[in-house]
Parts: structure tokens; sequence; C-alpha cells
């Protein structure tokens, strides 16, 4: 009988669940022992669920929680570095690359006037016909 309550409590907050979700099958849930484990279809993860007092709670696995954990120790230990260094300033660049960025732009231009000269010369030694 107490299994016969525990399932129908189970599949009662499942539904109620689902209705208040906007995507049903998001979730699934599989019964495992005296506990339930959800799995999240869409991020993977997976939580395991008891019943307590009639209401279903769910928490993040072991290994999850530890992964979880460390990752908020690391962006925590990032975040400070960040607000401890301040903003990361840029060099300006050398005298050098400033020269070589110059004459990689004046041969792009001098390439791209001579196309502009060529086809401006083609042009008036074939004229598009007047069609107006």
């Amino acid at each position: 009988m107490k299994v016969l309550v525990l399932t129908f409590g189970a599949v009662f907050l499942a539904l109620a669940a689902a209705a208040a979700e906007p995507d049903a099958s998001r979730f699934q849930l599989e019964r495992s022992g005296d506990h339930f484990v959800r799995l999240d279809r869409q991020t993977g993860a997976m939580s395991i669920c008891q019943d307590k007092d009639g209401a279903l709670v769910c928490r993040m696995a072991a290994d999850e929680r530890a992964a979880y954990e460390d990752e908020l120790d690391r962006l925590s230990q990032r975040v400070t570095k960040l607000e401890q260094g301040g903003l990361v300033q840029r060099a300006l660049p050398s005298d050098a690359e400033i020269d070589r960025s110059i004459s990689i732009m004046e041969r792009m231009m001098k390439s791209f006037m001579g196309m502009v000269k060529e086809f401006q010369s083609e042009e008036k030694t074939n004229p598009l016909p007047q069609k107006t």
C-alpha cells in the first residue's frame, strides 16, 4: 500500500511539474530502489529525488555536485584575479609594427589603384553602347 501511495505521489508530482513547464519532455524520471533518478534531457544533468512528506525533493548527484563546486571555485578565483589586477592594459604597437602595417596598406592601395586605372583604360577603349 505504501509503495502504491509513493508511486501515485511521484506520478502526480511529475504530472504537476510537467504541466507547469512549457517543455514536458525535458525531464525523465526513473525509479531506482527507494529513490528516483531525474534526467534533464537538455543538459544531461542527473539528480537524485526522494519523496519527503509527499513532495518529491531532488538534489544533484554527488559527482555532479563536486564538479559544480570546482567550477564555482575556479570562477571565483578568476574574478578575484581580475578584480585585483584591474583592467588589462594593452601595450601600444612598436614603430616596426606600425611601419610594417603601413607598408602592407600602401601595397594594397597601389594594387587597388592599379586595377582602377586598368578598368578606366578598358572603359575608354571599349565604351559601353548608349541605350538611352
